[in-house]
């Protein structure tokens, strides 16, 4: 009786430490981007220095979907383009994992960018002369391969497997956002920006286009970084910043 009163107090013992065990490793989620110290500024046509961004530190974890607020013109747009290596800070590092974007040359920062960030533009950025498919297959070709039956796959996640030799003119502005965010998950990014992917959109449009890129994120385990001023686009995320927390620039200029 006591050896089984021994074993069932060891079954027990063994259960609530693996219990234990599998909610740390849940609960510990890395940081996969960390910025620190981070600024930027620009010369005006009169010569004249304005702060845009100044972070003293931010970081996004493995798997988070972010939605960070600000009003138009505080610098939602830079920091995005910072963090993507379209531009180069003045100072400060932009860690991804291991690699600091900030102190690649340029470009090796478009080959990481290709490979590691897709991006989702606030102006959908498609060429009019390309169909559907082939701006999507131009997205990949940045990473140095082309692969038409991923990007037809890509296409299909978005739900315009029927649009695919569709040019943009042909397209409804909620299917060429479509199109965009097929572009940008093509190449199965470990991080998603997307610059106020809804501005363009009417109500319903938006709607289903937030659904569709958390789904996409959540579904391929890809971090998602979204920066918009529509505070109802805001409120579809749990994790949420104000931009102003962020950036402590003194002088805040068009984006």
């Amino acid at each position: 009786m006591i050896k089984v009163k021994l074993i069932a107090l060891t079954a027990m013992s063994f259960f609530f430490l693996m219990k234990k065990l599998l909610l740390s490793l849940l609960n510990d989620k890395s940081e996969m981007l960390k910025i620190k110290n981070l600024k930027k500024s620009f010369t005006n046509s009169k010569k004249e220095k304005f702060s845009i961004i100044n972070i003293h530190e931010f970081s996004v974890n493995d798997c988070d979907q972010l939605a960070v607020s600000g009003e138009s013109g505080s610098g939602k747009s830079t920091f995005l383009n910072l963090i993507s290596g379209i531009l180069r800070p003045d100072e400060g590092e932009i860690l991804f994992g291991d690699t600091d974007i900030a102190k690649l040359p340029e470009s090796r920062r478009d080959l990481f960018r290709a490979r590691n960030i897709g991006y989702i533009f606030q102006t959908f950025n498609l060429l009019q002369a390309f169909t559907s498919l082939e701006n999507v297959m131009l997205g990949m070709m940045f990473t140095g391969r082309t692969d038409k039956l991923r990007c037809i796959e890509a296409l299909d996640k978005v739900g315009l497997s029927d649009r695919l030799n569709s040019k943009p003119s042909e397209l409804s502005v909620g299917e060429q956002q479509r199109v965009a965010i097929a572009r940008a998950i093509v190449n199965s990014p470990a991080l998603l920006l997307a610059d106020e992917p809804t501005a363009n959109l009417d109500k319903k449009n938006s709607g289903i286009v937030i659904d569709l890129i958390k789904n996409l994120c959540h579904e391929n385990k890809i971090i998602l970084l979204l920066v918009s001023h529509e505070k109802e686009v805001v409120e579809e995320f749990k994790l949420q910043r104000y931009f102003s927390d962020i950036n402590k620039s003194e002088v805040l200029q068009s984006n």
